[in-house]
C-alpha cells in the first residue's frame, strides 16, 4: 500500500509550524545546509530551476536571493505547505505549483538544476522520483538532494538515536503538537538509504558524478549529480 496519501496528510497537518520546527530540531543549522544545497546546484543564469518538495519554500527563496535572474519554480503536493511558502514569500519571483514528483508535469529537457529536500525518504519508489527528475533536467542539468541519512554506529551513535528516537518526538508534541507525524520523519531516517547507498541509487538512475557530503553528526546528506 502506498504511504504517500498519508504523508501528503501528514504535511498538510503540520505546515503551520514546519519551520520553527526545522529550525529548533536542526539547532538552527537548516539555512546552512540550504545555502550549501543552492550552491551545488550552480546559476541557472536566467534559465529555469525546479526545488520540488519545496515545502514552505526555503531553498526555492534561497536560489532567488543567490541568483536574481533566474526563473525559479516552486512545487509540493502538499497544498497547505505550498499556501505557507506563499505568505513567507510573497515579494519574491517564484511560481508555486502543485505537483507529483512521481509524474511531473514538465517537458523533456525543463530545467537548468532541481534541488529538493526532504523528499526521497517520502516516496514509495526513490529510483523512479530520480529519473523522473533527470527526465526533466537538461543535459549537463544538477540535481541536488538535502535528506536525512541514517548514523552511522560510531560513539555518537546512543546520543544520536535517542535524540531522533525520543527527543524529535517530544519536540514535536510541545510545539507542532503532532508528535506521531515526528516519530514517522525519525523514524524514516533510520530506514532510509545510508549515504552511500542513495548516491548508487543516484547513478543507477542515469546521473553522473554523483557525491555527497554529511552533516549534522551524520544523520544529514546532501547528494548530487549530474545528467549527461
Amino acid at each position: 500500500m502506498s504511504k504517500e496519501p498519508g504523508v501528503r496528510k501528514m504535511f498538510d497537518a503540520i505546515a503551520h509550524r514546519y519551520d520553527l520546527m526545522n529550525r529548533v530540531m536542526t539547532m538552527g543549522q537548516d539555512q546552512r545546509w540550504r545555502k550549501f544545497v543552492v550552491k551545488t546546484a550552480g546559476d541557472p543564469g536566467d534559465g529555469w530551476t525546479l526545488d520540488l518538495a519545496t515545502g514552505t519554500g526555503d531553498i526555492a527563496a534561497l536560489m532567488t536571493a543567490t541568483h536574481p535572474a533566474a526563473k525559479v519554480m516552486g512545487g509540493d503536493f502538499s497544498l497547505n505547505m505550498l499556501t505557507e511558502a506563499k505568505k513567507r514569500f510573497t515579494d519574491r519571483r517564484i511560481v508555486w505549483h502543485a505537483c507529483d514528483a512521481n509524474r511531473l508535469p514538465f517537458g523533456d529537457g525543463t530545467f537548468y538544476s532541481v534541488t529538493f529536500g526532504y523528499l526521497l525518504r517520502n516516496v514509495d519508489d526513490a529510483g523512479r522520483v530520480l529519473r523522473e527528475v533527470c527526465r526533466v533536467l537538461r543535459p549537463g542539468g544538477r540535481v541536488v538532494c538535502l535528506d536525512t541519512t541514517p548514523p552511522a554506529k560510531n560513539i555518537l551513535y546512543p546520543f544520536v538515536r535517542g535524540y531522533l528516537r525520543y527527543g524529535i518526538p517530544a519536540l514535536g508534541r510541545l510545539i507542532a503538537d503532532d508528535e506521531a507525524a515526528y516519530s514517522y520523519l525519525t523514524g524514516s531516517t533510520m530506514e532510509f538509504y545510508k549515504a552511500e547507498e542513495l548516491a548508487a541509487l543516484f547513478a543507477e538512475s542515469g546521473f553522473t558524478d554523483v557525491g555527497y557530503r554529511k552533516f549534522m553528526c551524520g544523520t544529514i546528506g546532501v547528494h548530487w549529480g549530474q545528467k549527461p
